[in-house]
């Protein structure tokens, strides 16, 4: 049964990719509207190997600097593997399975903060939205240096992705 349900859904697959329409690709003001409307994507780093790692992670999108922001801390696996290569990407999914965006740069670590109230203390703070801004800004600072916070701003140099017009 489980084989019939799977056969199906490739049938299916395999009829909208290669009877339906080809995707489209986006422009850069429609991915940026993406990374806008979205809070979490995969950002993916790269290991030793040449391997990626991914990761979920919640971000920030600044369109007019072109900058991708996410709070970390500084001893995840992630910051080491950009402090090595800081080659990344951030892929966002859209409104459905079709539609995607990918912002691919560099990234730079900043130094943990360390002083609540800091700049990278405060930068934190900046990329929270507004509706999610704690009640406490102190206590978010001072939890920001307990455990060791930085930022990791990934500057996007290119956008890509594409959307398919589908119905039903």
């Amino acid at each position: 049964m489980q084989h019939a349900r799977n056969a199906g859904a490739a049938r299916c697959v395999d009829h909208v990719m290669t009877q339906g329409p080809a995707p489209r690709p986006l422009s850069d003001d429609a991915l940026s509207h993406l990374l806008g409307t979205q809070q979490f994507g995969t950002l993916a780093t790269v290991k030793r190997s040449g391997h990626p790692h991914l990761t979920t992670m919640l971000y920030s999108w600044g369109p007019a600097s072109r900058t991708v922001r996410f709070s970390t801390t500084a001893d995840r696996v992630k910051v080491g593997h950009l402090r090595r290569d800081p080659r990344a990407s951030l892929h966002v999914q859209g409104g459905d399975v079709w539609s995607f965006a990918v912002a691919e740069g560099e990234a730079e670590v900043s130094e943990p903060t360390t002083v609540p109230g800091d700049a990278v203390g405060r930068e934190l703070l900046g990329m929270i939205p507004l509706a999610a801004k704690p009640d406490d800004e102190d206590a978010f600072l001072k939890q920001s240096v307990a455990e060791r916070r930085v930022v990791i701003r990934l500057k996007v140099e290119r956008l890509y992705g594409t959307a398919l017009d589908i119905n039903g």
